[in-house]
């Protein structure tokens, strides 16, 4: 194995998705993946784009979301290091469901649909991780259809924070437009709240960016123990 198939072997064994698989299906991934890069606010691809592959991010974050015929603009998820995305449009073929943009400057692993198709034909264990992953969207699309049933706009949103904080850390880089999108409030119901948990010293707010204090106290706001 050559020393850029040795690089991209260990970069995915370090992603959750792949991490699961033989170093011999790791090295046959390695050999269709490209690497991709991506500045601040470029945006990887948009809704109703052809699909031409998946994505496996490495290091920063991506935004998806889509805007209507207005330009009102949602988000839908934040993304960082070791997500897997693209994979709904990877196998039915058709047309990109959302925008994808990154938020900050972003490397990601490219693994063309053709070829990881191909990939998959030979590789069984490869199907049952996307089966996976595709149900693990499904399960979160339900808890969020739950809790925008069920759960108040306060608590709604100290959950969605604290998902991002365990998956990057309790310094966020996420407007309160993304914010309000991924909890299904208004942005000025987001600030009302933000405000007042830094009223109380829960955490302090800068321009896109807030730094969470203490995350007991955002699990007790999103009543985590109680689930």
């Amino acid at each position: 194995m050559n020393e850029g198939l040795r690089r991209t072997t260990g970069l995915l064994s370090a992603n959750p998705f792949f991490a699961g698989f033989t170093p011999e299906t790791l090295a046959k991934f390695a050999g269709i993946c490209r690497e991709r890069r991506l500045a601040a606010r470029e945006t990887l691809f948009f809704k109703g784009d052809p699909s031409d592959g998946l994505f496996a991010i490495r290091r920063g974050l991506i935004r998806i979301g889509t805007t209507d015929d207005l330009g009102r603009a949602m988000t839908m998820n934040v993304l960082g290091a070791g997500d897997v995305f693209g994979e709904i449009a990877l196998l039915d073929g058709r047309s990109r469901t959302a925008d994808a943009v990154a938020i900050e400057d972003v490397e990601l692993l490219f693994l063309p649909r053709r070829a990881f198709l191909n990939l998959l034909a030979d590789e069984p264990a490869i199907a049952q991780q996307v089966i996976e992953l595709l149900c693990a969207r499904l399960r979160d699309l339900i808890e969020r259809m739950e809790e925008t049933t069920f759960l108040p706009a306060e608590t709604r949103l100290a959950r969605r924070i604290l998902t991002l904080a365990t998956d990057y850390g309790t310094e966020l880089r996420a407007s309160q437009e993304e914010l309000a999108s991924l909890t299904g409030v208004t942005r000025e119901t987001v600030n009302r709240q933000l405000q007042s948990w830094k009223r109380n010293g829960i955490l302090s707010l800068g321009r896109g960016r807030l730094l969470i204090h203490d995350l007991d106290d955002i699990r007790r706001l999103a009543r985590i123990s109680e689930i």
